[in-house]
């Protein structure tokens, strides 16, 4: 009995510590928010003819630095720039680990090749990480797997094993990527928070879908599927690969029956068009909790909705820069979470 009084003590105590630390934060994005990229600000740059003019209306509302800018070095800075603010609101910076944990593993990816190939590449490594690239490298380049993280050790071992003793890169990729899902799965799931939970669900689903769509393109057996499919609670893997081993309207017939449903429209249109789906399904989510002010959730759903806004962004961007029709442009952009 005075072990569950305590520790429901203790759960109190560290709930109001934990609202105490959001609620200035939450407070900061709120005003942050503002300055987010509406619909009306879409349409604004769509009516610009070309990406020059696309990119001075972007200056004009605080993106980049200056404008000597490429896009791509407006669009890293603005990434960098929201990074910078969390970091600056939030004390311990492993809550948005779920976010981080990807480029550590692209990484992992980019340090085994590096060592494989036997050269030095420029600007291979993602930045906003929770592990130095640096200490990647001296894990692969030394075999010194146990100087990583527990939950990249093996992974790491197994991969550059089947890179060097293979030369076989996409199966070296297969297995870091699954791992990266699962990691980024298993801290979302254990977070405790609502919208993290949601959003690894949907991460890992959607990847599922992608995967076993892609295999069916590519004639992949069956032992791929099970290298590559990572277990998640909104899908039944095993019933996803053997709908794969059938073909896609096997696929199509399977996601119809899940939460997934309204997307197996948009599967059948292109895979443009799904991947548009499944970037407006997390928006639509994650827009209720702009106001929920006593947890991490504000914070994560600008985080997504930044990312959100850069994809859009780009895309708007290179469809100017390469000449394509605005209709064509438009199918493409993402919905906007302000």
């Amino acid at each position: 009995m005075l072990k569950r009084v305590n520790r429901s003590l203790s759960e109190v105590l560290y709930n109001e510590k934990t609202d105490k630390q959001f609620i200035y934060a939450v407070a900061r994005i709120r005003s942050k928010e503002l300055a987010l990229l509406s619909k009306a600000d879409i349409d604004q740059l769509m009516g610009c003819k070309t990406e020059k003019e696309c990119l001075r209306l972007l200056a004009d509302k605080g993106w980049g630095i200056d404008d000597t800018e490429s896009s791509e070095q407006m669009l890293t800075t603005e990434r960098e720039k929201t990074w910078e603010l969390l970091a600056d609101l939030v004390e311990d910076m492993s809550v948005f680990n779920t976010f981080l944990y990807g480029n550590d593993f692209h990484n992992l990816k980019a340090a085994i090749k590096q060592v494989y190939k036997d050269t030095k590449l420029s600007n291979i490594f993602l930045s906003n990480n929770t592990i130095d690239p640096d200490l990647i490298v001296k894990a692969v380049t030394e075999r010194d797997f146990s100087i990583l993280p527990e939950h990249m050790r093996q992974v790491a071992k197994e991969a550059y094993e089947i890179q060097l003793h293979t030369g076989d890169s996409q199966l070296c990729d297969i297995v870091i990527d699954k791992a990266a899902l699962e990691s980024i799965y298993s801290h979302g799931k254990a977070s405790g928070d609502e919208l993290l939970s949601h959003y690894v669900e949907l991460k890992v689903a959607i990847a599922n879908i992608n995967i076993a769509i892609r295999s069916v393109k590519t004639g992949k057996d069956k032992e791929f599927l099970q290298r590559a499919l990572v277990k998640c609670e909104s899908l039944d893997i095993e019933k996803l690969t053997e709908c794969a081993l059938n073909g896609m309207d096997f696929i199509y017939d399977y996601l119809s029956t899940t939460v997934y449903f309204d997307g197996v429209s948009a599967l059948k249109e292109s895979p443009q068009a799904f991947e548009c789906w499944c970037d407006n399904l997390i928006i639509e989510y994650i827009k209720p909790q702009k106001y929920n002010p006593f947890t991490l959730s504000p914070l994560a759903a600008y985080l997504l909705a930044r990312e959100n806004e850069i994809k859009t962004v780009r895309i708007l961007l290179s469809g100017k820069r390469n000449d394509i029709s605005d209709e064509l442009i438009r199918e493409r952009l993402r919905e906007m979470y302000v």
